[in-house]
C-alpha cells in the first residue's frame, strides 16, 4: 500500500458519504467491519447502514464523532466509534463527507509501544507518534484535548482522517518525508485547534524514532503554540516593511494611503487617514484643538473590497464630536484604544447614529485612534479598526501602530512642506513666465509649459517680444538644472533678453551679450557648484512682416522645426554656437525668408529627451506631430505634448512656443527717398498725408504729420544722407520710420526757455505711442508708432 492512496487499507474502515447522502466509496477495512461489499453498498444512501432503531447522527459544519450502531451483512448490529469530517474539493463544490472508525489489531505489543511510551512520557508538551504507515500509535493526553477527541479512539488513524484541514494533508507529506530521509522537520502553521476558541500559531517538531539498529520505526510529532513569537516576528516585519514602503513620494495623500495598505489586514481591519486643514493655503493646522473637530479624509483601506465600512468619501470632510476617540486622541495628544465590548465607544455612538448603524452592520468590535505628530505639530489622526480580526487591540498593538504611525506622520510632514515649498517655487517660476503673449499683425503664437515632475520647476523659458517696424522676436531657452535657483536664473536671463531687444540687436550680437551676463555671473556665484549658471542655451529670432525674413541664431540650443504651408516638416539647419557662459566663441546668425502662414516651433530638449529614448526618436515624433500644424497652434501645442512625451513623462521640464507667420502686404507700406534740404519738408507732408488718406487714416493725420515732420528734420539736420522715410500700418498701429547712415544716436534733451530748438524728439514723445531707434548695417532708423484706436 501506498502511503499517497491510503483509502483502501484494511486497518481502518473508511467510507465516503457524498453531498446529496448517498455512499461514494467503500474500503475493505469497511467490508472486513459490517461484511457488506463496495458493489453492494456503494449508491445507496448511507442510512441503510443504520441498525434499526438507531437515530442518524446529525452533521455539523465541519465534523462529527461520536458511537453509531451498525448493520451487519448477517444482520447483527455491530456498535462502533466513527469519526467523520466534510471535505471541500479544491476546485470548489459542494464537497463529501470521510467517515473512519480504526479496527481492533493484534499489535498493540508490537516492539514499537516502548517508542510510544517513551514519546507520550518524555514530551513536555502534546505529542502524538506515527509508524511507517503513517498511523497513530498514541497520543498524549495534551494532544487529545487540542484534537477534541478520546485518545482512545484515535489509535490507528492518519492524518487525513482525523481532519480535512490543507493542514493535515501538509502533516502527511512532511511525516512520508521524514521516514523516508531518516531526518527531523519542522512545519509551521496557523489555525484553531479543536479545543481552542480562536486560531494560535503553531510550530510541529516531527522527529524520526529509531530502534537499537537506527533503523526508523516511526515519527514523534510535537505542537508549539509559539504565537507570541510570531506576533512579534509580524510586528517587526511590518516595521520594516513600513520603513520601506511609507514615504516613497512626496505626496501627501499617497504616503497618507501607503500607512493605510501597509496595516490591512496585518494590524487593522480597516484603516483610515483623516487630516487636519490649516486657516489659510499653505499655512499650518490650527492649533489648540476644539471639539467638534474637522478633517479631511485623505486615505482609507480596507480588507473587504470596496471598502463597505468607510463613513466618508476621499477628499471629504469628516467631522467628529467630543466623545468620538479621533477627536479624543488629538485633543489629548495620544493614542485611545475602545472596544464595544467595554462600552467605551457607547458615548459617541449614543451621539453619531450614522456611524454607529455602520460599525454594527459591520461588525467593528474595537476602534485604535492615533494622532499623527511631527515635530511638535499635529497633522491628523489615523484610526485603525477590527472586526474579522475576533482579538480586540492589545497594548502591543498601540505600540506597533504609534512606531508605523510616527513614521508616517513625519513623511506626511515632509511631502506637506515639500509641496508648500513646491507650490511657491511653482508662483515664482509662473511669475517670471510671461502670463500672455503679446498679439500682432505679424506673429500669432501659442505655448505650453510643463514643470518636471521630479522637482516640479526648472529653467526653461519662452518669450515673444514686439520690436520696432512691426518685427517679432521670438526666444526659447533653458538653464541647465532645477530648482529655485535655475528659475531665478531663467529669470534673470529672460529680462536681460528683453532688455536687450528692446535695443533691437541683431539676434548674434543679442547672444554675444547674454553670454557675457552669463559668464559674469558664473564668476559672481564663486564657483559653487549648487549656483554655478554655466549651462543655459537659447535661441532668438527676429521676423520681419514686411521683408517676411526671418534672422535666427543659436547657442547651443535645439534648432526649430519650419512647418511650410503645403511641405513637410523639418528642422532648419542652423549654426549651433556653443552654449551660454562658455565665452570668446563667436555666434552666427542665419537668414530666410518664410512663405506666409508657416509655422515655426521653438522647444527645449525636455521636449523630445528622455531617458531610455534616442533623441532623434523624439524629433522624429515632433516632426510627425507637427506634419499638420494648419489647424489652431493650441490644438496642435496639445497634439505635440501627447505624441512626442514619453509615456512616464517628461523627466525635465518642457516649453514649447508655435509661432504662425504672417506677411504684411506691401500695400499696407509706403517709403519715400528724402532729399537732404529743408525746404522740402513740406512737399514729404503733403505726400504723407495723401497716403493717408488712401489708407482712410485721415483720423491719424494731424499727429502723423508733425511726427514725420520732426523726424525728417532732424534726419536733414544732424544726419546723413540718404534719407528714407517709411510708413507701416495695420488695423492697430501707424509706424513711422527715418532712416539716414549717420550712427549717431539721438537723445531727448531738455531746452531751455530762449532756446529756438531741442524740443523735436520730447514733441514726438509726447504724441507717439511709443519711439526708439535702432541701429542698421548701413546706419540707423528713428521710429515712431502711433495707436489707431484711441477713444476706441
Amino acid at each position: 500500500m501506498s502511503p499517497d492512496d491510503p483509502f483502501d487499507d484494511a486497518v481502518t474502515a473508511r467510507a465516503v458519504i457524498a453531498a446529496d447522502g448517498t455512499l461514494a466509496r467503500w474500503n475493505e477495512g469497511a467490508r472486513l467491519l459490517l461484511g457488506h461489499t463496495a458493489e453492494e453498498v456503494v449508491g445507496r444512501p448511507a442510512s441503510f447502514l443504520l441498525a434499526e432503531g438507531a437515530e442518524p447522527a446529525p452533521l455539523p459544519a465541519d465534523r462529527w464523532s461520536g458511537t453509531l450502531a451498525l448493520r451487519h451483512r448477517d444482520g447483527g448490529t455491530v456498535t462502533v466509534w466513527v469519526l467523520a469530517h466534510h471535505r471541500t474539493p479544491a476546485e470548489g463544490g459542494r464537497g463529501d463527507w470521510l467517515a473512519v472508525t480504526p479496527l481492533e489489531t493484534s499489535d498493540h505489543e508490537l516492539p514499537d509501544e516502548p517508542l510510544v511510551r517513551a514519546a507520550v512520557y518524555q514530551s513536555p508538551c502534546a505529542a502524538m507518534v506515527f509508524d511507517r504507515s503513517l498511523r497513530l500509535r498514541g497520543v498524549n493526553d495534551a494532544m487529545a484535548h487540542l484534537l477534541g477527541l478520546p485518545a482512545d479512539h484515535l489509535r490507528g488513524l492518519r492524518p487525513t482522517d482525523v481532519g480535512g484541514r490543507v493542514q493535515h494533508s501538509e502533516l502527511e507529506r512532511h511525516l512520508d518525508q521524514v521516514l523516508r530521509t531518516g531526518r527531523p522537520h519542522e512545519m509551521q502553521t496557523y489555525m484553531k485547534a479543536t479545543s481552542e476558541s480562536r486560531a494560535h500559531a503553531w510550530l510541529a517538531r516531527l522527529a524520526p524514532l529509531t530502534d537499537g539498529t537506527r533503523r526508523v520505526r516511526g515519527v514523534c510529532v510535537t505542537a508549539h503554540d509559539f504565537s507570541e513569537q510570531f506576533r512579534a516576528r509580524e510586528r517587526l516585519q511590518l516595521v520594516n516593511e513600513a520603513s520601506m514602503r511609507i514615504g516613497t513620494t512626496l505626496d501627501v495623500t499617497r504616503t497618507a494611503q501607503e500607512l493605510a495598505e501597509v496595516c490591512v489586514p496585518v494590524l487593522a481591519d480597516f484603516v483610515s487617514v483623516d487630516l487636519l486643514e490649516p486657516d489659510e493655503p499653505g499655512g499650518e493646522p490650527a492649533q489648540p484643538l476644539t471639539t467638534p473637530v474637522s478633517l479631511r479624509r485623505v486615505a482609507h483601506r480596507s480588507r473587504t473590497p470596496g471598502a463597505p465600512e468607510a463613513t466618508a468619501e476621499m477628499g471629504e470632510v469628516v467631522v467628529y464630536p467630543a466623545a468620538a476617540p479621533h477627536a479624543d486622541s488629538l485633543i489629548a495628544g495620544h493614542s485611545i484604544m475602545a472596544s464595544m465590548a467595554s462600552g467605551e465607544l457607547d458615548p459617541w455612538l449614543a451621539v453619531d447614529e450614522e456611524r454607529a448603524r455602520e460599525i454594527r452592520e459591520h461588525g467593528v468590535h474595537s476602534i485604535l485612534s492615533v494622532p499623527l505628530q511631527a515635530r511638535g505639530t499635529t497633522l491628523g489622526v489615523a484610526a485603525f479598526s477590527r472586526f474579522s480580526h475576533p482579538e480586540a487591540f492589545t497594548h502591543d498593538d498601540v505600540l506597533l501602530a504609534e512606531e508605523v504611525t510616527a513614521r508616517a506622520a513625519v513623511c506626511i510632514d515632509n511631502a506637506r512642506r515639500y509641496s508648500r515649498e513646491r507650490e511657491t517655487t511653482l508662483a515664482l517660476q509662473r511669475s517670471l513666465l510671461p502670463r500672455t503673449l503679446p498679439r500682432t499683425a505679424a506673429v500669432e503664437a501659442a505655448t505650453r509649459y510643463l514643470p518636471t515632475a521630479r522637482s516640479g520647476v526648472g529653467g526653461d523659458w519662452f518669450d515673444v517680444i514686439p520690436l520696432s517696424g512691426m518685427r517679432v522676436a521670438m526666444v526659447v531657452g533653458d538653464v541647465a538644472g532645477s530648482g529655485i535657483q535655475a528659475s531665478a536664473t531663467m529669470g534673470r536671463l529672460r529680462t536681460a533678453v528683453r532688455t536687450l531687444a528692446d535695443i533691437d540687436l541683431a539676434p548674434d550680437e543679442l547672444l554675444t551679450h547674454l553670454d557675457d551676463l552669463v559668464h559674469h555671473l558664473s564668476q559672481e556665484s564663486g564657483g559653487d557648484p549648487l549656483q554655478n549658471e554655466v549651462g543655459a542655451t537659447c535661441l532668438y529670432a527676429v521676423y520681419d512682416p514686411v521683408s517676411r525674413r526671418c534672422t535666427l541664431a543659436r547657442a547651443g540650443h535645439p534648432a526649430p522645426v519650419l512647418i511650410a504651408p503645403g511641405a513637410a516638416a523639418r528642422h532648419l539647419d542652423l549654426p549651433s554656437g556653443p552654449p551660454l557662459g562658455v565665452g570668446g566663441l563667436p555666434f552666427e546668425s542665419a537668414e530666410l525668408e518664410l512663405p506666409d502662414g508657416a509655422v515655426l516651433a521653438f522647444y527645449t530638449d525636455g521636449l523630445v529627451e528622455s531617458p531610455g529614448r534616442d533623441p532623434e526618436v523624439g524629433h522624429a515624433l515632433l516632426r510627425e506631430a507637427l506634419s499638420d500644424a494648419a489647424g489652431p497652434l493650441d490644438e496642435t501645442c496639445d497634439r505635440v505634448l501627447q505624441s512626442v512625451l514619453a509615456p512616464g513623462g517628461a523627466s525635465d521640464d518642457v516649453a514649447l512656443l508655435l509661432t504662425r507667420i504672417h506677411g504684411l502686404p506691401s500695400a499696407q507700406v509706403a517709403t519715400w527717398d528724402i532729399p537732404a534740404d529743408p525746404a522740402l519738408v513740406a512737399p514729404v507732408r503733403k505726400q504723407v498725408l495723401d497716403q493717408l488718406a488712401a489708407w482712410a487714416l485721415m483720423e491719424a493725420s494731424f499727429t502723423a504729420e508733425l511726427v514725420v515732420s520732426e523726424l525728417v528734420t532732424n534726419a536733414i539736420r544732424y544726419g546723413a544722407p540718404p534719407i528714407r522715410l517709411r510708413l507701416i500700418h495695420d488695423a492697430s498701429t501707424l509706424i513711422c520710420e527715418v532712416s539716414d547712415t549717420s550712427h549717431t544716436a539721438p537723445h531727448l534733451r531738455r531746452a531751455k526757455t530762449w532756446d529756438e530748438g531741442g524740443r523735436g524728439l520730447l514733441l514726438v514723445a509726447q504724441l507717439t505711442q511709443r519711439w526708439g531707434s535702432r541701429h542698421t548695417a548701413d546706419g540707423k532708423t528713428i521710429w515712431a508708432e502711433l495707436s489707431l484706436t484711441d477713444g476706441v
